[in-house]
């Protein structure tokens, strides 16, 4: 199902898509010294090393080039023991799903605990607005469910887990040691700052804006030096940038955004820029901010 899903993906969501600057992933390559990313179409999966311990956050889609990336940045699919999944949408779980390629067979997932009952059938994930249904995801490995603001540690690495719901009722954001957030499909980042995630695939759009202004509260507080880092949207280490426009949401229906942004994509499923050069050529640039 996976394997079809992400096929279906590709042909659909580019035909939705085009030039309306909504998609703009980040390339394969490094964001710093501990954290790099693959490029999945329109999609990142992301992975974070530490003392030699490496994790990985989501894991895309079931995506054919997937090994031959992973080897661009000297990762072996045999070494990552754990996966962050922020929410179980198919371009996040695609690689870890039943009928899969089974890279990450021996992996274990921690995953929310609200976002683990779409896993078990209790919930069923709507998509435009209510009105599309989509299938049951169903993914083997074993799991530790997550729940709000739990902490945890995976060998040295702190990881902090809040709970985010809107784009799906479990969705969850990882702050890695206090300064990386891996916000998944809550924030997008367009050239005028951050807004909610996309419109058409949310739950409750009025959740996801609630959701994202606790978020918000919470890190203030805190007062950390954060590299904020999405699913689909680049990365961005100027907070107020990223939290900007979170009481609205990106709506994916206009034909063009808000705020153009020259180095968005045409057609974000065209992957000819990523190649192997590129992904050992340097850091990964923040997203285009306008001025």
């Amino acid at each position: 199902m996976s394997k079809n899903d992400s096929r279906f993906q590709v042909k659909f969501m580019s035909f939705m898509f085009k030039g309306k600057e909504i998609f703009k992933p980040l390339n394969t390559g490094f964001i710093d010294d501990r954290v790099s990313c693959i490029r999945e179409y329109v999609a990142n999966i992301y992975f974070y090393t530490k003392d030699g311990h490496t994790i990985m956050i989501d894991a895309g889609y079931n995506y054919d080039r997937l090994a031959e990336k992973m080897q661009w940045l000297g990762i072996n699919s045999k070494d990552i023991k754990e996966i962050l999944v922020t929410h179980q949408d198919t371009d996040h779980v695609g690689a870890i799903e039943q009928g899969s390629d089974e890279l990450f067979r021996d992996a274990t997932i921690y995953i929310g605990n609200i976002e683990n009952e779409y896993l078990e059938g209790r919930k069923h994930r709507k998509v435009f607005w209510g009105l599309t249904t989509l299938p049951q995801v169903i993914i083997d490995n074993p799991k530790i469910l997550i729940e709000d603001g739990q902490i945890f540690y995976i060998g040295n690495i702190k990881i902090e887990a809040f709970l985010v719901p809107g784009h799906t009722w479990g969705h969850l954001v990882y702050l890695v040691d206090d300064c990386y957030l891996f916000t998944g499909d809550t924030l997008w980042l367009g050239a005028d700052g951050g807004y909610a995630f996309l419109n058409t695939l949310a739950e409750d759009r009025k959740l996801q804006c609630q959701s994202l202004q606790r978020l918000k509260e919470i890190l203030v507080k805190r007062n950390l030096q954060l590299k904020i880092i999405t699913g689909h949207t680049g990365w961005t280490d100027d907070f107020d940038f990223a939290f900007v426009h979170i009481d609205e949401i990106c709506n994916s229906m206009r034909r063009k955004p808000k705020v153009h942004d020259p180095k968005a994509p045409y057609d974000g499923f065209d992957e000819s820029e990523d190649t192997e050069e590129n992904a050992r050529s340097g850091y990964l640039a923040q997203c285009y901010k306008a001025k």
